[in-house]
């Protein structure tokens, strides 16, 4: 069973429910799907226990050595990728890749007359696997200036799956990555169950209605969570009408408590340091999911509330 924690927009506080979950729930992976802007280890801390690379895509490479600077390169790439200096030696001029901006076409090398342009693959992230006072999570980084993260977030899925099947876990519980691009479309593809985390602006009422559509695309049920319900009860209760409209249910709200911000700045157990309401609508919440989720799957579930974490 996996839960996909969305949300349209950033700052909403999904990945501080997604921790949320991870003390309650019981016999379950966690997965950081925000590859990247990953954060969710930074709540659960723990440490390292397994990396990998994360190779996807190819970039151009010249060897210095072998290139004659004829130009011709220069004058096919259409990403302005490929950059060259005059200098003393036999040929010139020195030619060379910016890697962040060669987009891997090939075009370069297919037309090199001295087919010395090489393409090659590229390590464009690292994945963890981390043990943690809350179980086990899986996340990642991607590498600056590089794209397919949507593959990332497929690799991680598939990494949690391979573990919870081999360790017998019940639930795998994914903070998604915001928006509605390729990496959430990866997020939420062949998942069990969608809560959206949403809060009462303008701004993430629009996207919560755009991540509705989405996950109406892939026929996936859904509930919806009003983090900060209370800064903008009209638009709290606008979000209810549209939530409905969508057949998605709403599952909680959830008022604003400055207790959780102080306690996330002081690297503390914000669990552990918010205000008893705060911490009752999270475990009315909890429950609410777990009934939605029974009631709109024909999966079996054993969720928990506040069950052991290892």
């Amino acid at each position: 069973m996996e839960i996909v924690i969305l949300s349209g927009k950033g700052g909403t506080g999904k990945t501080t429910l997604a921790g949320m979950f991870a003390r309650m729930a019981e016999n379950k992976i966690m997965v950081d799907a925000d590859v990247d802007a990953s954060n969710l280890h930074l709540m659960m801390g723990g440490r390292i226990s397994q990396s990998g690379d994360f190779v996807s895509g190819i970039k151009a490479f010249i060897p210095e050595e072998k290139c004659i600077a004829c130009g011709i390169c220069l004058d096919y790439c259409r990403f302005d990728a490929i950059k060259y200096e005059e200098n003393d030696s036999v040929f010139g001029a020195r030619f060379w890749i910016d890697d962040y901006a060669c987009e891997g076409c090939g075009v370069c090398a297919e037309f090199c007359p001295e087919k010395v342009i090489e393409l090659k693959d590229v390590t464009a992230g690292k994945w963890f696997l981390s043990e943690t006072d809350y179980g086990l999570l899986v996340h990642a980084q991607l590498g600056v200036a590089q794209s397919n993260s949507g593959k990332l977030v497929t690799l991680l899925r598939k990494k949690a799956g391979d573990l919870a099947q081999s360790d017998g876990r019940d639930l795998i519980i994914t903070d998604g990555p915001p928006g509605i691009g390729c990496p959430v479309i990866a997020s939420v593809t062949g998942a069990d169950y969608i809560l959206i985390v949403t809060e009462p602006s303008m701004a993430a009422r629009h996207d919560l209605e755009r991540v509705l559509e989405l996950v109406s695309h892939f026929n996936l049920p859904a509930g919806v969570c009003i983090n900060k319900c209370d800064i903008n009860p009209d638009v709290t209760a606008n979000i209810e009408q549209l939530a409905r409209a969508n057949s998605a249910s709403i599952l909680g709200k959830i008022p604003y408590d400055s207790q959780v911000v102080r306690a996330q700045a002081g690297e503390k157990r914000w669990m552990e340091n918010i205000s008893r309401q705060t911490a009752g609508e999270l475990e009315s919440l909890w429950r609410n999911l777990t009934n939605d989720l029974k009631q709109k799957t024909d999966k079996k579930t054993k969720l928990k509330l506040f069950g052991s974490s290892e």
